[in-house]
């Protein structure tokens, strides 16, 4: 369904970002931890999250040098290279009318359909380009998204940082005891700039549906999840820390928390980012 768009792109206060933009209201991706199936409840739709699309349509930029030096992120409630990206071209046309205007841009997808626009990303001063991987368990994956495969994504992920362009592995969500963080660091490491760390945080309509699979299909972890996630306990998330620092060490990588400032480039080497806590996030932690 097409829907206008008044302004864009919007203000964010997600760091560190100075706006944001989403091409689409909704995600065919249908993941099913996704925080921002809360968007459901401004649309007017009835179906499930995943099973509906708005199109957005807007005026073009004006002025988009305006936008000079600021960070743009794309992709903070929808992935701008869902499927539907093939037929509209929506994110393209952002990105057409933002080409020269010096703003930095921070894409997060899933997708591998982002290489179609290599060339373009590669204009745009700074530009840094995300992919989640929370497994490296294809049947685990298909169970949480509808997106591509794993093996797609870290593809991807080669061949922009082989074009230079800046790459983050975004470790997200982080499943405890399911999602093996070490294992996803080793097959990222030499295709990033940026390695970040997420805890899957369970909240609104999706948490009973994450705690009935983890009921269904991982029983022993049970005792486990109702202690993160029904008592509040962050025992877990802290351990993980330890074994996250500890890690990186052993093999050579910097290790951040979000609360850090950075104010220096990333380059290979990659640095891992922990965003554990997010109460602690500070928006002035700005990364470039």
């Amino acid at each position: 369904m097409p829907r206008k768009a008044r302004r864009y792109p919007n203000s964010t206060n997600i760091p560190p970002n100075d706006c944001s933009l989403n091409p689409y209201v909704g995600c065919e991706h249908g993941c099913r931890y996704c925080y921002a199936c809360f968007m459901k409840r401004f649309t007017g739709h009835e179906e499930k999250w995943g099973e509906f699309i708005d199109v957005k349509y807007w005026k073009p930029i004006a002025r988009p040098e305006k936008y000079a030096g600021k960070e743009i992120f794309i992709g903070s409630v929808t992935d701008p290279y869902q499927p539907c990206e093939e037929k509209y071209k929506r994110t393209r046309a952002v990105l057409e009318q933002l080409q020269g205007s010096g703003a930095k841009l921070s894409i997060a997808t899933k997708s591998d359909l982002i290489l179609r626009d290599l060339d373009l990303i590669k204009t745009f001063p700074n530009a840094r380009v995300s992919w989640s991987v929370n497994t490296l368990d294809e049947h685990f994956k298909d169970d949480m998204d509808n997106a591509v495969s794993i093996e797609r994504r870290f593809a991807a992920m080669k061949t922009f940082h082989d074009a230079g362009v800046r790459t983050t592995c975004f470790i997200s969500p982080i499943f405890p005891e399911i999602t093996d963080v070490k294992a996803i660091i080793g097959r990222a490491k030499d295709s990033c700039n940026l390695i970040w760390l997420e805890n899957l945080n369970l909240r609104g309509t999706f948490k009973p549906q994450i705690m009935e699979y983890i009921v269904k299909k991982y029983p022993d972890l049970v005792p486990l999840y109702r202690e993160i996630y029904m008592r509040g306990n962050n025992d877990y998330w802290q351990w993980l820390d330890g074994e996250m620092r500890e890690y990186a060490k052993q093999i050579g990588l910097d290790y951040v928390t979000n609360d850090d400032t950075m104010r220096r480039p990333f380059e290979a080497p990659p640095v891992i980012v922990n965003y554990f806590y997010h109460s602690q996030i500070k928006k002035s932690a700005k990364m470039r």
